[in-house]
Protein backbone atom coordinates (compact mmCIF):
# COMPACT_ATOMS: atom_id res chain seq x y z
CA UNK A 1 0.00 0.00 0.00
CA UNK A 2 1.43 3.26 -0.71
CA UNK A 3 2.48 6.11 1.76
CA UNK A 4 2.37 9.83 1.22
CA UNK A 5 5.13 11.72 2.30
CA UNK A 6 6.14 15.25 1.99
CA UNK A 7 9.74 16.16 1.89
CA UNK A 8 11.59 19.62 2.38
CA UNK A 9 15.13 18.67 2.10
CA UNK A 10 16.20 15.67 0.95
CA UNK A 11 15.12 12.40 -0.62
CA UNK A 12 17.71 9.70 -0.81
CA UNK A 13 16.83 6.91 -2.87
CA UNK A 14 18.39 3.40 -2.64
CA UNK A 15 18.37 1.03 -6.32
CA UNK A 16 20.34 -1.88 -4.79
CA UNK A 17 23.71 -0.51 -4.31
CA UNK A 18 22.92 2.63 -5.93
CA UNK A 19 22.73 5.64 -4.44
CA UNK A 20 20.91 9.11 -5.76
CA UNK A 21 19.57 12.12 -3.97
CA UNK A 22 16.78 14.14 -5.04
CA UNK A 23 15.07 17.42 -3.98
CA UNK A 24 11.05 18.10 -3.38
CA UNK A 25 8.40 15.85 -2.60
CA UNK A 26 7.76 12.17 -3.22
CA UNK A 27 5.62 9.36 -2.89
CA UNK A 28 7.23 6.65 -0.93
CA UNK A 29 5.58 3.04 -2.71
CA UNK A 30 6.44 -0.69 -1.85
CA UNK A 31 7.88 -1.44 -5.29
CA UNK A 32 10.56 -3.78 -5.32
CA UNK A 33 14.18 -2.88 -5.06
CA UNK A 34 13.30 0.30 -4.37
CA UNK A 35 13.95 2.11 -0.90
CA UNK A 36 12.94 6.05 -0.15
CA UNK A 37 14.79 7.25 3.28
CA UNK A 38 13.51 10.66 4.08
CA UNK A 39 16.30 13.04 6.03
CA UNK A 40 15.33 15.96 8.31
CA UNK A 41 16.30 19.15 8.60
CA UNK A 42 20.63 18.93 8.88
CA UNK A 43 20.04 21.42 11.82
CA UNK A 44 17.51 19.00 12.99
CA UNK A 45 20.70 16.36 13.03
CA UNK A 46 23.43 17.94 15.08
CA UNK A 47 22.82 17.95 18.52
CA UNK A 48 22.23 20.94 20.65
CA UNK A 49 25.43 20.54 22.25
CA UNK A 50 28.15 20.54 19.28
CA UNK A 51 25.78 23.49 17.95
CA UNK A 52 26.52 25.21 20.52
CA UNK A 53 30.08 23.76 20.72
CA UNK A 54 30.24 25.40 17.12
CA UNK A 55 29.31 29.09 17.94
CA UNK A 56 30.36 29.32 21.51
CA UNK A 57 33.78 30.63 20.34
CA UNK A 58 32.35 33.35 18.21
CA UNK A 59 30.11 34.30 21.01
CA UNK A 60 32.58 34.48 23.38
CA UNK A 61 34.95 36.96 21.65
CA UNK A 62 31.59 38.75 20.45
CA UNK A 63 31.00 39.07 24.45
CA UNK A 64 34.52 39.76 25.58
CA UNK A 65 35.26 42.41 22.23
CA UNK A 66 32.32 44.09 21.29
CA UNK A 67 29.55 43.56 23.63
CA UNK A 68 30.91 44.32 27.38
CA UNK A 69 33.50 47.26 25.82
CA UNK A 70 29.99 48.73 24.16
CA UNK A 71 28.44 48.33 27.81
CA UNK A 72 31.34 49.66 29.62
CA UNK A 73 31.33 52.89 27.51
CA UNK A 74 27.69 53.25 28.17
CA UNK A 75 28.00 53.00 31.63
CA UNK A 76 31.33 55.38 31.94
CA UNK A 77 29.32 58.02 29.32
CA UNK A 78 26.71 59.17 32.12
CA UNK A 79 29.57 60.11 34.88
CA UNK A 80 31.95 62.81 34.79
CA UNK A 81 35.19 63.45 36.05
CA UNK A 82 35.23 64.93 40.01
CA UNK A 83 35.81 68.78 40.43
CA UNK A 84 39.04 69.38 41.47
CA UNK A 85 39.53 70.05 45.48
CA UNK A 86 41.39 73.03 45.97
CA UNK A 87 43.38 73.97 48.87
CA UNK A 88 45.28 76.86 50.46
CA UNK A 89 49.30 76.66 50.98
CA UNK A 90 50.95 78.99 52.79
CA UNK A 91 54.80 79.38 52.37
CA UNK A 92 57.18 81.12 54.13
CA UNK A 93 60.58 82.30 52.94
CA UNK A 94 63.01 84.85 54.95
CA UNK A 95 61.01 87.74 52.46
CA UNK A 96 57.75 87.07 53.34
CA UNK A 97 54.74 84.91 53.32
CA UNK A 98 52.88 83.35 49.91
CA UNK A 99 49.53 81.70 49.84
CA UNK A 100 49.38 79.49 46.93
CA UNK A 101 46.54 77.50 45.70
CA UNK A 102 47.18 73.84 44.94
CA UNK A 103 45.15 70.66 43.76
CA UNK A 104 44.60 68.51 47.16
CA UNK A 105 46.19 64.98 45.60
CA UNK A 106 45.30 63.12 48.92
CA UNK A 107 41.48 64.31 48.80
CA UNK A 108 41.59 63.75 45.36
CA UNK A 109 42.85 59.95 45.11
CA UNK A 110 40.67 59.37 48.10
CA UNK A 111 37.31 60.73 46.25
CA UNK A 112 38.66 58.78 43.20
CA UNK A 113 39.36 55.54 45.18
CA UNK A 114 35.57 55.79 46.87
CA UNK A 115 34.22 56.32 43.72
CA UNK A 116 36.20 55.49 40.32
CA UNK A 117 33.55 56.34 37.46
CA UNK A 118 33.63 60.24 38.55
CA UNK A 119 30.36 62.04 39.74
CA UNK A 120 26.96 60.74 38.59
CA UNK A 121 25.85 63.22 35.69
CA UNK A 122 23.02 61.10 33.68
CA UNK A 123 22.33 62.50 30.27
CA UNK A 124 24.02 65.66 30.99
CA UNK A 125 27.28 64.86 28.98
CA UNK A 126 24.95 64.16 25.92
CA UNK A 127 23.33 67.76 26.29
CA UNK A 128 26.27 69.53 27.50
CA UNK A 129 28.16 72.23 25.27
CA UNK A 130 30.68 69.48 23.93
CA UNK A 131 28.15 67.57 22.33
CA UNK A 132 24.06 67.87 21.47
CA UNK A 133 24.42 71.30 23.22
CA UNK A 134 20.72 71.74 23.31
CA UNK A 135 20.58 74.80 25.62
CA UNK A 136 23.03 76.39 23.13
CA UNK A 137 20.79 75.78 20.00
CA UNK A 138 17.86 77.30 21.99
CA UNK A 139 19.86 80.67 22.20
CA UNK A 140 21.17 80.28 18.62
CA UNK A 141 17.29 79.91 17.50
CA UNK A 142 15.99 82.70 19.53
CA UNK A 143 17.85 84.89 18.36
CA UNK A 144 16.20 85.28 15.32
CA UNK A 145 19.35 85.30 12.95
CA UNK A 146 19.30 84.77 9.33
CA UNK A 147 19.67 81.00 8.10
CA UNK A 148 23.11 81.69 7.54
CA UNK A 149 23.83 83.25 10.70
CA UNK A 150 22.33 80.48 12.60
CA UNK A 151 24.06 78.02 10.55
CA UNK A 152 27.39 79.97 11.22
CA UNK A 153 26.82 79.80 14.61
CA UNK A 154 25.95 75.97 14.65
CA UNK A 155 28.78 75.35 12.98
CA UNK A 156 30.59 76.50 15.98
CA UNK A 157 29.65 74.51 18.31
CA UNK A 158 32.24 71.25 18.51
CA UNK A 159 30.44 68.32 17.82
CA UNK A 160 27.75 69.89 15.00
CA UNK A 161 31.58 71.17 13.72
CA UNK A 162 32.36 67.57 13.78
CA UNK A 163 29.49 65.91 12.33
CA UNK A 164 28.95 68.16 9.28
CA UNK A 165 32.53 66.88 8.83
CA UNK A 166 32.37 63.65 9.13
CA UNK A 167 28.90 63.39 7.06
CA UNK A 168 30.46 65.42 3.91
CA UNK A 169 33.11 62.55 4.19
CA UNK A 170 31.29 59.30 4.11
CA UNK A 171 28.89 60.65 1.64
CA UNK A 172 31.72 62.15 -0.61
CA UNK A 173 34.38 59.88 -0.15
CA UNK A 174 32.14 56.34 -0.21
CA UNK A 175 30.70 56.63 -3.73
CA UNK A 176 33.30 58.29 -5.30
CA UNK A 177 36.43 55.62 -3.85
CA UNK A 178 33.43 53.21 -4.96
CA UNK A 179 33.23 54.49 -8.39
CA UNK A 180 37.24 54.92 -9.01
CA UNK A 181 38.08 51.30 -7.96
CA UNK A 182 34.93 50.23 -10.59
CA UNK A 183 36.60 52.21 -12.91
CA UNK A 184 40.42 50.36 -12.37
CA UNK A 185 38.32 47.35 -12.06
CA UNK A 186 37.04 47.54 -15.49
CA UNK A 187 40.38 48.58 -16.72
CA UNK A 188 42.85 46.67 -15.28
CA UNK A 189 40.58 43.39 -16.12
CA UNK A 190 40.64 44.29 -20.30
CA UNK A 191 44.77 44.51 -19.87
CA UNK A 192 46.83 41.92 -21.13
CA UNK A 193 47.73 39.36 -18.52
CA UNK A 194 51.51 40.14 -18.74
CA UNK A 195 50.80 43.55 -17.32
CA UNK A 196 47.68 42.29 -14.87
CA UNK A 197 50.13 41.93 -12.09
CA UNK A 198 51.94 45.17 -12.02
CA UNK A 199 48.80 47.22 -12.66
CA UNK A 200 47.41 45.07 -9.32
CA UNK A 201 50.29 46.00 -7.23
CA UNK A 202 50.09 49.85 -8.10
CA UNK A 203 46.81 50.06 -7.87
CA UNK A 204 46.26 48.82 -4.25
CA UNK A 205 49.34 50.57 -3.25
CA UNK A 206 47.31 52.96 -1.10
CA UNK A 207 46.07 50.43 0.44
CA UNK A 208 49.04 48.98 1.79
CA UNK A 209 50.45 52.16 3.08
CA UNK A 210 49.47 53.04 6.82
CA UNK A 211 46.68 55.78 6.80
CA UNK A 212 48.58 57.74 9.27
CA UNK A 213 52.18 57.39 7.48
CA UNK A 214 49.79 58.35 3.78
CA UNK A 215 48.36 61.15 5.23
CA UNK A 216 51.86 62.41 6.68
CA UNK A 217 53.23 62.13 3.10
CA UNK A 218 50.75 64.23 1.86
CA UNK A 219 50.86 66.99 4.01
CA UNK A 220 54.22 67.40 3.55
CA UNK A 221 54.19 67.43 -0.41
CA UNK A 222 51.28 70.12 -0.06
CA UNK A 223 53.07 71.67 2.44
CA UNK A 224 54.36 75.82 1.00
CA UNK A 225 57.93 74.02 0.28
CA UNK A 226 56.48 71.10 -0.73
CA UNK A 227 56.19 70.10 -4.60
CA UNK A 228 52.06 70.52 -4.54
CA UNK A 229 52.24 73.84 -1.92
CA UNK A 230 55.13 75.50 -4.22
CA UNK A 231 52.72 74.25 -7.36
CA UNK A 232 49.76 75.50 -6.67
CA UNK A 233 51.25 78.79 -4.94
CA UNK A 234 52.71 78.91 -8.84
CA UNK A 235 49.55 78.14 -10.61
CA UNK A 236 47.48 80.30 -8.50
CA UNK A 237 50.01 83.72 -8.73
CA UNK A 238 49.55 83.62 -4.72
CA UNK A 239 52.82 82.88 -2.78
CA UNK A 240 51.20 83.27 1.05
CA UNK A 241 48.71 80.48 -0.14
CA UNK A 242 48.64 77.56 2.19
CA UNK A 243 46.26 75.00 2.52
CA UNK A 244 46.30 74.85 6.16
CA UNK A 245 44.82 78.30 6.06
CA UNK A 246 42.14 77.97 4.16
CA UNK A 247 39.13 75.64 5.41
CA UNK A 248 37.69 74.95 1.80
CA UNK A 249 40.88 73.82 0.35
CA UNK A 250 41.76 71.45 3.77
CA UNK A 251 38.56 70.08 3.25
CA UNK A 252 39.00 69.36 -0.02
CA UNK A 253 42.27 67.81 0.60
CA UNK A 254 41.03 65.62 2.85
CA UNK A 255 38.44 64.34 1.18
CA UNK A 256 40.84 63.35 -2.02
CA UNK A 257 43.31 61.90 0.36
CA UNK A 258 39.87 59.47 1.37
CA UNK A 259 38.97 58.97 -1.90
CA UNK A 260 42.62 57.44 -2.85
CA UNK A 261 42.77 55.37 0.18
CA UNK A 262 39.61 53.56 -0.21
CA UNK A 263 39.56 53.61 -3.92
CA UNK A 264 41.93 50.44 -3.52
CA UNK A 265 39.77 48.61 -1.60
CA UNK A 266 36.91 49.19 -3.89
CA UNK A 267 39.01 48.00 -6.77
CA UNK A 268 39.91 44.85 -5.34
CA UNK A 269 36.29 43.48 -4.65
CA UNK A 270 35.04 44.50 -7.73
CA UNK A 271 38.00 42.83 -9.86
CA UNK A 272 37.31 40.01 -7.93
CA UNK A 273 33.36 40.25 -9.03
CA UNK A 274 34.59 41.09 -12.27
CA UNK A 275 35.95 37.20 -13.10
CA UNK A 276 32.82 35.49 -12.11
CA UNK A 277 30.63 37.60 -14.99
CA UNK A 278 28.97 35.22 -17.53
CA UNK A 279 30.97 35.15 -20.30
CA UNK A 280 28.53 33.53 -22.80
CA UNK A 281 26.15 36.48 -21.42
CA UNK A 282 28.97 39.01 -22.16
CA UNK A 283 29.13 37.26 -25.39
CA UNK A 284 25.53 37.26 -26.37
CA UNK A 285 25.53 40.75 -25.60
CA UNK A 286 28.00 41.62 -28.51
CA UNK A 287 26.59 39.43 -31.20
CA UNK A 288 23.45 41.25 -29.93
CA UNK A 289 25.39 44.92 -31.05
CA UNK A 290 25.20 46.20 -27.28
CA UNK A 291 28.47 48.49 -27.44
CA UNK A 292 30.61 48.01 -24.57
CA UNK A 293 29.20 50.56 -22.31
CA UNK A 294 25.84 48.66 -22.86
CA UNK A 295 27.38 45.64 -21.91
CA UNK A 296 28.49 46.79 -18.86
CA UNK A 297 25.42 48.90 -18.03
CA UNK A 298 23.08 46.27 -18.04
CA UNK A 299 25.15 42.68 -17.56
CA UNK A 300 28.35 43.66 -15.30
CA UNK A 301 27.08 46.57 -13.28
CA UNK A 302 23.40 44.21 -12.30
CA UNK A 303 25.93 41.39 -11.25
CA UNK A 304 28.36 43.12 -8.91
CA UNK A 305 25.26 45.17 -7.72
CA UNK A 306 25.63 42.56 -4.02
CA UNK A 307 29.12 43.04 -4.02
CA UNK A 308 28.61 47.37 -4.20
CA UNK A 309 26.18 46.14 -1.34
CA UNK A 310 28.92 44.77 0.79
CA UNK A 311 31.33 47.91 -0.15
CA UNK A 312 29.56 50.45 0.60
CA UNK A 313 28.44 48.93 4.11
CA UNK A 314 31.97 48.66 4.87
CA UNK A 315 33.22 52.09 3.51
CA UNK A 316 30.34 53.87 5.21
CA UNK A 317 31.30 52.56 8.59
CA UNK A 318 34.80 53.39 7.98
CA UNK A 319 34.58 56.61 7.03
CA UNK A 320 32.08 57.38 9.58
CA UNK A 321 35.39 56.83 11.94
CA UNK A 322 37.60 58.89 9.75
CA UNK A 323 40.11 60.26 12.30
CA UNK A 324 44.23 59.58 10.70
CA UNK A 325 43.63 62.00 7.92
CA UNK A 326 42.87 64.70 10.32
CA UNK A 327 45.76 64.00 12.67
CA UNK A 328 48.72 63.67 9.88
CA UNK A 329 47.43 66.58 7.92
CA UNK A 330 47.20 68.89 11.49
CA UNK A 331 43.63 69.79 10.29
CA UNK A 332 42.32 70.79 13.52
CA UNK A 333 41.69 73.93 12.90
CA UNK A 334 39.57 73.46 10.04
CA UNK A 335 38.26 70.18 10.09
CA UNK A 336 37.92 68.03 12.97
CA UNK A 337 35.23 64.58 13.10
CA UNK A 338 33.40 62.45 15.91
CA UNK A 339 36.85 60.07 16.48
CA UNK A 340 39.27 63.28 16.80
CA UNK A 341 36.35 64.89 19.14
CA UNK A 342 36.99 61.40 21.23
CA UNK A 343 40.61 61.61 20.70
CA UNK A 344 41.07 65.24 21.90
CA UNK A 345 38.71 64.02 24.94
CA UNK A 346 41.42 61.35 26.19
CA UNK A 347 44.62 63.82 25.33
CA UNK A 348 43.49 66.80 27.03
CA UNK A 349 46.12 68.90 28.88
CA UNK A 350 44.07 69.47 31.48
CA UNK A 351 42.35 66.49 32.37
CA UNK A 352 41.41 63.16 30.99
CA UNK A 353 37.77 63.54 29.94
CA UNK A 354 36.44 59.94 30.16
CA UNK A 355 32.81 60.59 30.42
CA UNK A 356 32.74 63.25 27.51
CA UNK A 357 35.10 60.55 25.49
CA UNK A 358 32.76 57.87 26.08
CA UNK A 359 29.64 59.84 25.01
CA UNK A 360 31.14 60.86 21.84
CA UNK A 361 31.78 56.95 21.54
CA UNK A 362 28.66 56.53 21.85
CA UNK A 363 26.58 58.84 19.76
CA UNK A 364 29.21 57.23 16.86
CA UNK A 365 28.19 54.50 17.66
CA UNK A 366 24.18 55.42 17.11
CA UNK A 367 25.57 57.30 13.61
CA UNK A 368 26.83 54.40 12.45
CA UNK A 369 24.04 52.02 13.17
CA UNK A 370 21.41 55.13 11.36
CA UNK A 371 23.78 54.69 8.88
CA UNK A 372 23.65 51.29 7.75
CA UNK A 373 19.63 50.65 8.73
CA UNK A 374 18.85 51.60 5.36
CA UNK A 375 21.11 49.71 3.45
CA UNK A 376 20.58 46.69 5.91
CA UNK A 377 16.98 47.16 4.91
CA UNK A 378 17.01 47.08 1.38
CA UNK A 379 19.57 43.78 1.94
CA UNK A 380 16.77 42.22 3.09
CA UNK A 381 13.57 43.08 1.27
CA UNK A 382 16.03 41.74 -1.86
CA UNK A 383 16.85 38.94 0.16
CA UNK A 384 13.48 38.07 0.97
CA UNK A 385 12.15 38.65 -2.84
CA UNK A 386 14.70 35.70 -3.97
CA UNK A 387 13.60 33.76 -1.15
CA UNK A 388 9.82 33.90 -2.10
Amino acid sequence: MARLFSLSRAIVQFRGRGLAMAAGSAKLTGAPGACLVFLPDWTKLMPHRTFFAFIFPSLLAMLLFITLPIVSVAVQSLFHEHEAILTSVESCDPFGCQTQTKVDSAAMAAIKKEHPLGQFAGLSNYTDHNHLALKDLGQIFASGAGWRGIASQIMDLPFYRALAFTLVYCFAVTPLAMVLGFIIALAVNTMPRFWRGPAIFVSILPMIITPLVGSLILSWMFNPAGILGATLQSLSGDPRLSLRASATLTWLVLLTYGIWTNGPFSFVVFYAGLQTVPLDTLESAKIDGASRWESTRFVIIPHLLPLATFVALVQLMDNFRVFEPIVGFSAEANATSLSWLVYNDLVSQDAQQFGSAAATSMMTIIGVIILLVPVLIRTWREFSRKVV
